[in-house]
């Protein structure tokens, strides 16, 4: 039962996120051909970014050890269980660490420019490696 709660959380999660850096991504793209100044709208989505990512790092984290679908034995690595054991959470701790770090980073840039560049190249890094990870593993991006 909990099991379930959590995929259905991991899962719905998932959209918002994606939401976010996608409006975070042209949001930024918009202020970095603009030249706009930082505004507040710019900073509260990143921080909405970051924080519903890191809610679903954690679901994901905690689904990681308690799923079916990751293996820990022998089997670990045969095509059923390598997705889930190795390839999605490795690729999908690459795209928090760089939505993360485009977060902390550009916080502390005085320049707006140099914020709206900063957040949009690394969420569109981080945008393309989820989107991949999904793609590669049958997981649907729309549906379930």
């Amino acid at each position: 039962m909990l099991y379930k709660i959590l995929v259905e959380a991991h899962s719905g999660v998932r959209y918002l996120v994606l939401l976010l850096l996608i409006v975070v991504i042209v949001k930024s793209l918009m202020g970095l051909i603009n030249k706009s100044p930082f505004a507040k709208a710019d900073n509260l989505l990143s921080l909405f970014l970051l924080i519903f990512t890191h809610i679903q790092l954690l679901l994901g984290l905690f689904l990681y050890f308690v799923s079916p679908r990751v293996n820990f034995g022998p089997e670990a690595m045969t095509d059923y269980y390598r997705y889930f054991t190795a390839e999605h959470i490795t690729g999908m701790l690459v795209a928090v660490v760089l939505i993360t770090i485009a977060r902390s980073t550009s916080k502390r840039m005085t320049d707006a420019v140099a914020k709206h560049k900063r957040l949009f190249l690394f969420n569109t890094i981080a945008l393309v490696i989820v989107l991949v990870v999904l793609v590669l593993g049958g997981v649907k991006i729309v549906g379930r």
